[in-house]
C-alpha cells in the first residue's frame, strides 16, 4: 500500500485540525483498497468557543453523503463530543433515535449528517481517527479460520472485534470492550469483516499506522496466494444477448435499467473460474456492499432468462426467512452477473450505481479468489447480511435518493449529435434520466459532452459498417436501446431541377434517407428488446410544403418520412412507436450557413430577418424547442401515438 503522505503540502495547512482532517483523508480515499464508494470514515477531535464565549469540544466526522477522496471541510459534521460520550453509556438507543439525537448536538445545523460511527469515533481518546474497509484485510478475514489468521498476523498489539451491526450497537460493544482498557498498548483495532480503524493525536501517525496494517495484510496474501486472477483469453458476446439479459432484469427490476457488459482480464479471468454458483454464494467483501450489490450475484449459466428468474426467487425465499413481518420487500433483481466464459455484467438505473457495482464487483473478484487459496471464503451469516440489506438507516438512504427522473434507465441513440437539434435532443434526453450514445461524423463530438450518461462515438452514418460498428458499442456499453432520434442530415445547395447536379442528389439521397434506413434496420433487433421503444425522424417542413430551389433536400425528407409511415405500421405489432417531427426555421442548427440562409431568403424575395420570422407566431423556433417535443413524444404522454406528422414552425400558412 503506497504511503501517500507529502511533508511538504502538510507543512502548509499548519496546525488547522480540520485542514489536516481534509488533506488525510483525501489520502485515503485515493486508494480504491482501502475506501470504495462512500466506505470508510475519519474524524478529528477540537476544541471550539461557543457564542457565549464558553470553550466546548467538538468532533467534526465525515458526514453522510460524503467520499473521503473528494471530501471538503463542508464534508465533515460538528457533533458535540461530551453528548457523544454520553451517548455511549445508554443501555439501548434505536439507530433512528442515534441519528436524531447525533444531529440535534450539531453545532452547525446546516451540515451534513454525522456517520452512524460518530458515537464510536468520540469513545476513542485520540484526536484523529481513520476507519477504512482495507480489502487485503477483510479478505482475510473472510476465511474459514480468518479470526486466528488475524491474531496470528496482528499478534497482541491490535484489538480484535467479532462482527456488529455498525451504528449504536457496535459503539456499546467497543465501549464495553475498551472501558479499562490501554489505548497506548494497541496500534489499531480490526473489526472482523467490517474493517480497519486507527488513531493517534498526530494525523501523520494515524495516517501512517492504517498504511502498515494493510500493506502486512497485502504481504501476507502475496506469500500465501501463489496463483494470480489473470487470463490472456478475452470474452466476446453477442451484442443481442446483453439486450435480452437487460431486458429480463428490467422486467424483474419492475423499471429499465442499464446493463454493462466487462470483459476485460480480471473479470474474463474470474467468469472462467469452476464451482462459480457455490463460491460467489457465500455473500459481499463487506456487509457495507450489500445494499449497491445485494448478497450475491446471478451467474448466467445455461438459459439466461431461466437463470435470472431462480435468482428472483431465491431473493423471495431469503427475505420470507429472515423477514419479521414489517419490511417491504426490495426489487428481486441482480445488481450483478457472472457469465462463465465472457465476463461479467453490472445493472444499474444509472451510469454512476453502475459503475459503483462494477468497482465493487471488480474488488470482490479478487478478494474471492485471493480467499479461496486459503482455505476458502466465508462470510457474514445471511441473517447478518439481511440486517444490513434492511438495515433501517440504509433504507432512509435510499429513500433520500428522490424520485427517479421520467427516463431514467432508458437507453436512447441520437445522430447527428455535434451540433443543432442533435445536441439538444442529447441534452434533454440526459435532464430526463436517459442515457445517450450520440454519433456524428465530426471528430468535435467528442468534447461536446462531458458526462458519464453520454458516450460520444464518431460514425459517418452513410457507412453500414461504421454504424453497426457504434450500435454494438452502444449495447456492449449501456446494455440494449429502447429510444431513437434519426436526425443526422445535410442541406444541400439550392438549386433548380434543370441545373441539378449527380453528386449532389446522390449524396443528399445517401445522408437524408438511406442512412436513415440503415440505422433504423440495424436498431430494429435491439429495440424490439426495449423497455416502451419509440422512434423519432427529424423531418422538415419541406415535406408538406416545399419550397422551389431544394429538389435534392425536399425530395428526400419526403422518403424519409414515408419510411416514417411504413415502420409505424410495420413496427406497432411489436410495441415500437414511430412519430415523424417537421421542424422549420431553426437557424440555431449545423446546416444553416450563413449562405444557405442568404439564398433561401432570396428566394422569398425576404430580407434574412423577414425569413427568419416568417410564421404566423412571428417567433423563432430553436433546436432547444425541436429537443423539447421530440423527448416528449419519446415518453409516456404520447405512449399511444404512432405514425405522426407533428408541425414545429411557428406556424406555417402553407401548411395550416
Amino acid at each position: 500500500m503506497r504511503n501517500l503522505w507529502n511533508e511538504e503540502q502538510a507543512k502548509k495547512l499548519g496546525s488547522d485540525l480540520l485542514k489536516l482532517r481534509v488533506y488525510t483523508s483525501q489520502l485515503l480515499g485515493q486508494e480504491e483498497d482501502l475506501v470504495l464508494h462512500g466506505g470508510g470514515n475519519t474524524s478529528v477531535k477540537t476544541k471550539e468557543k461557543s457564542i457565549f464565549g464558553e470553550e466546548e469540544e467538538i468532533i467534526y466526522i465525515k458526514g453522510s453523503g460524503w467520499e473521503l477522496a473528494t471530501i471538503e471541510e463542508a464534508g465533515f459534521a460538528p457533533v458535540k463530543l461530551k453528548i457523544l460520550q454520553q451517548m455511549a453509556g445508554l443501555d439501548y438507543l434505536t439507530d433512528v433515535e442515534m441519528v436524531k439525537y447525533q444531529r440535534m448536538a450539531m453545532t452547525d445545523p446546516s451540515a451534513p449528517n454525522p456517520s452512524v460511527e460518530a458515537i464510536l469515533h468520540a469513545i476513542i481518546p485520540y484526536t484523529f481517527v481513520d476507519h477504512t474497509h482495507a480489502d487485503a484485510v477483510v479478505t482475510i478475514s473472510n476465511t474459514s479460520n480468518g479470526k486466528e489468521r488475524i491474531r496470528d498476523l496482528y499478534a497482541d498489539n491490535m484489538l480484535i472485534v467479532p462482527y456488529v451491526m455498525p451504528g449504536f450497537i457496535l459503539a456499546k460493544e467497543i465501549y464495553k470492550l475498551t472501558k479499562n482498557l490501554d489505548w497506548t498498548k494497541i496500534e489499531g483495532m480490526i473489526l472482523l469483516n467490517h474493517g480497519v480503524f486507527t488513531f493517534h493525536d498526530d494525523p501523520m501517525v494515524s495516517y501512517d499506522k492504517m498504511i502498515e496494517i494493510v500493506t502486512k495484510a497485502e504481504n501476507y496474501l502475496t506469500d500465501q496466494v501463489k496463483v494470480k486472477l489473470e487470463d490472456s483469453k478475452i470474452g466476446t458476446v453477442a451484442p443481442i444477448e446483453i439486450a435480452q439479459i437487460r431486458q429480463s432484469i428490467s422486467k424483474i427490476w419492475g423499471k429499465p435499467i442499464i446493463a454493462h457488459f466487462d470483459n476485460s482480464e480480471i473479470c474474463t479471468a474470474f467468469s472462467n473460474l469452476t464451482e462459480l454458483v457455490n463460491i460467489t454464494n457465500k455473500g459481499p467483501l463487506t456487509p457495507d456492499h450489500i445494499i449497491r450489490t445485494k448478497r450475491t450475484p446471478v451467474v448466467l449459466s445455461g438459459d439466461h432468462e431461466e437463470a435470472i428468474l431462480n435468482y428472483a426467487n431465491e431473493y423471495e425465499n431469503y427475505f420470507n426467512e429472515f423477514n419479521n413481518g414489517d419490511l417491504i420487500c426490495l426489487d428481486q433483481a441482480p445488481r450483478w452477473a457472472v457469465w462463465p466464459g465472457h465476463g461479467i455484467l453490472t445493472f444499474g438505473t444509472s451510469s454512476k450505481n453502475n459503475n459503483i457495482v462494477r468497482d465493487i464487483a471488480k474488488h470482490t473478484m479478487k478478494a474471492i479468489f485471493n480467499a479461496e487459496q486459503l482455505g476458502g471464503w466465508h462470510t457474514l451469516a445471511k441473517s447478518d447480511l439481511f440486517e444490513m440489506e434492511y438495515w433501517v438507516l440504509e433504507q432512509e438512504k435510499l429513500k433520500k435518493g428522490g424520485a427517479s427522473k421520467p427516463m431514467q434507465g432508458k437507453i436512447a441513440l441520437v445522430s447527428g449529435a455535434a451540433s443543432g437539434i442533435g445536441k439538444a435532443c442529447v441534452e434533454r434526453l440526459v435532464d430526463e434520466g436517459a442515457v445517450v450514445a450520440a454519433l456524428d461524423i465530426n471528430p468535435s463530438i467528442h468534447s461536446c459532452f462531458n458526462q458519464i450518461e453520454v458516450m460520444s462515438i464518431e460514425c459517418d452514418i452513410s457507412d453500414k459498417e461504421q454504424l453497426e460498428s457504434s450500435i454494438i458499442k452502444t449495447v456492449a456499453h449501456f446494455g440494449g436501446l429502447d429510444l431513437l432520434i434519426s436526425n443526422a442530415g445535410i442541406f444541400p445547395k439550392s438549386l433548380s431541377i434543370e441545373e441539378m447536379d449527380d453528386e449532389i442528389w446522390n449524396k443528399s439521397m445517401n445522408i437524408n434517407v438511406t442512412s436513415h434506413q440503415q440505422l433504423l434496420t440495424l436498431c430494429l433487433p435491439y429495440l424490439s428488446l426495449g423497455i416502451d421503444p419509440a422512434i423519432v425522424i427529424i423531418g422538415s417542413k419541406n415535406v408538406p410544403a416545399p419550397g422551389p430551389g431544394a429538389s435534392a433536400y425536399s425530395v428526400a425528407k419526403a422518403g424519409l418520412t414515408q419510411l416514417g409511415r411504413i415502420a409505424a405500421l410495420e413496427l406497432g405489432e411489436k410495441g415500437i412507436r414511430v412519430n415523424i417531427l417537421h421542424p422549420n426555421a431553426v437557424y440555431d442548427t449545423g446546416i444553416w450557413t450563413d449562405e444557405i440562409l442568404k439564398s433561401r431568403a432570396s428566394h422569398y424575395g425576404l430580407t434574412i430577418e423577414e425569413y427568419k420570422t416568417n410564421n404566423v407566431l412571428k417567433v423563432n423556433v430553436t433546436s432547444k424547442d425541436v429537443a423539447e417535443l421530440a423527448v416528449i413524444i419519446l415518453g409516456k404522454t404520447f405512449s399511444k401515438t404512432t405514425g405522426t406528422q407533428i408541425p414545429i414552425d411557428g406556424g406555417n400558412e402553407r401548411i395550416i
